[in-house]
């Protein structure tokens, strides 16, 4: 994974500095996605990994998965990672590129995981308060979870807030097993 994150890495950044330049950061992030999403594909990750076909074939059939969907620049970007055996490395491109938009619009997508149901003034709350520790605009995703007994979990990146019961359980068991 991490050669594959270094392999990732100059792609990312290209096609980042570029969507900046043309102003289309929502588009290429758009793009990038459905393409990770077509490589990700059991039929498709077979047709890329098969030693029959050349990178001509696997660019060709790539680009017509996809060209509905792609503008000029980024069917561009495809065809370079195609002549460069990097098709598979799509899924981590999007990654990385997802992650140097967040980083330039300080962003952050946050997962709310809840025992109950959160109304939208809890979110807000939530939002608010994670957005001032985190100096960042935060974007949640909310889910129910009956399973945390209550309380929730908050991961954004690589930050974890437990502050559910089962998660206060286990470390109360934990004090107490030392």
């Amino acid at each position: 994974m991490a050669e594959l994150t270094t392999l990732a890495r100059p792609y990312a950044k290209a096609a980042f500095e570029y969507a900046i330049d043309a102003k289309q950061l929502p588009l290429w992030s758009e793009m990038l996605s459905f393409a990770a999403q077509v490589v990700t594909d059991k039929a498709m990750q077979e047709l890329l990994t098969s030693p029959h076909l050349t990178k001509d074939n696997q660019q060709a059939a790539m680009i017509k998965v996809c060209a509905d969907r792609l503008n000029d620049q980024t069917t561009n970007f495809i065809k370079l990672l195609a002549q460069n055996g990097r098709l598979v490395a799509l899924p981590q491109i999007e990654v990385l590129f997802n992650f140097l938009r967040s980083e330039f619009e300080k962003t952050v997508d946050a997962k709310i995981t809840s025992a109950t149901e959160l109304n939208d003034q809890q979110i807000t709350q939530i939002k608010e308060k994670l957005g001032a520790k985190l100096g960042r605009q935060v974007e949640t995703s909310v889910e129910v979870n009956a399973d945390l007994l209550g309380g929730l979990i908050i991961q954004a990146e690589d930050l974890v807030i437990d502050g559910s019961v089962r998660g206060q359980l286990a470390k109360l068991s934990d004090a107490l097993n030392v």
